[in-house]
């Protein structure tokens, strides 16, 4: 039997089996226009503004919800798998002691949100992935954020979005005002619209009430009164499923725009339900577009699966 040092051949062969994984996804990718890199601690870190880390605990941590690296993340791609030749000594070693059964110690993680970003351990993480592991002991450190990400929002774009949000939340304080709030948006750039919406707000609150008015109050009615009566409108025409990945706060610009058009247009007051569904009316995908988006998406689908397509 062979020391927990040496490897083997089949070692050799899994090895050469992930890396060539690798090369594959990568040459999809380069094809596809798809990226699979892996994700950086320290850009999650800053786009959230993470402060401080709070000791967990040794525990046991679902391998698919390792997400990212603190220091490898360009050692291997977003599925662990080894990128160069250079790691397969490292990787062999753990690959033999895994078949070996020799107990290793826990890998360190970070976590945020429902996400981990791996301290130490990126070899023992890619070898129990590539043998089918669900689970990995682990010594988990958590930061916290106003903003927990979830694995859906470990790419570049949803990131930076995801950090917009939290500079929002900590100018307004709104998730502190409004503990049930969701304003969250599929779009970059838009929370710094709502910032002037709710400066101007507090512009002519303060000229009704003949007074200075405060942030959180200028939030809080806001709120209260501009984005919920509008998100509560679009809820009851059901809008939300005429534009599929788009979300309330996304229609809830959208919308509002054209209630101020609409009012400018005709020179009365438009409700913000009569403003909702007359967008709706105006700009939601027609179904013939529907279904040839579909019929598009059925064809690539085949094609992708290699097989011929059934005449019409």
């Amino acid at each position: 039997m062979n020391d927990v040092g040496e490897t083997s051949t089949q070692d050799q062969l899994d090895f050469s089996d992930a890396h060539n994984k690798y090369f594959l996804r990568a040459l999809f990718g380069v094809i596809a226009g798809r990226k699979y890199d892996l994700m950086a601690w320290d850009e999650v870190k800053d786009k959230l503004k993470l402060r401080g880390l709070v000791a967990r605990g040794i525990q046991t941590v679902p391998i698919d919800q390792i997400v990212g690296s603190v220091g490898r993340y360009r050692d291997f791609d977003n599925a662990f798998l080894p990128v160069s030749s250079a790691l397969g000594q490292r990787w062999r070693t753990i690959n033999h002691a895994f078949y070996e059964d020799v107990s290793l110690p826990p890998v360190k993680l970070y976590k945020v949100g429902d996400v981990y970003f791996v301290l130490d351990g990126n070899h023992r993480v890619s070898v129990a992935r590539e043998h089918g592991a669900r689970f990995i002991d682990a010594e988990v450190s958590e930061a916290i954020t106003r903003v927990p990400p979830t694995a859906a929002d470990i790419n570049a774009d949803t990131l930076s979005i995801l950090g917009e949000y939290n500079e929002f939340l900590e100018r307004t304080q709104l998730d502190r005002l409004r503990p049930g709030q969701n304003v969250r948006f599929s779009i970059g750039g838009a929370y710094h619209r709502l910032i002037e919406h709710i400066a101007v707000h507090r512009y002519f609150m303060g000229l009704d009430l003949k007074r200075d008015i405060t942030e959180d109050e200028a939030v809080t009615d806001w709120y209260d009164k501009v984005y919920l009566p509008l998100v509560q409108a679009i809820r009851e025409e059901n809008i939300l499923r005429l534009f599929p990945g788009r979300t309330e706060a996304d229609l809830y610009l959208w919308v509002i725009d054209h209630q101020h058009f609409l009012h400018a247009e005709c020179g009365c007051d438009i409700t913000p339900d009569a403003a909702a569904a007359d967008y709706a009316q105006q700009f939601a995908p027609p179904k013939r577009l529907k279904r040839f988006r579909y019929a598009l998406g059925q064809l690539v689908h085949t094609l992708t699966n290699h097989t011929k397509p059934a005449l019409l």
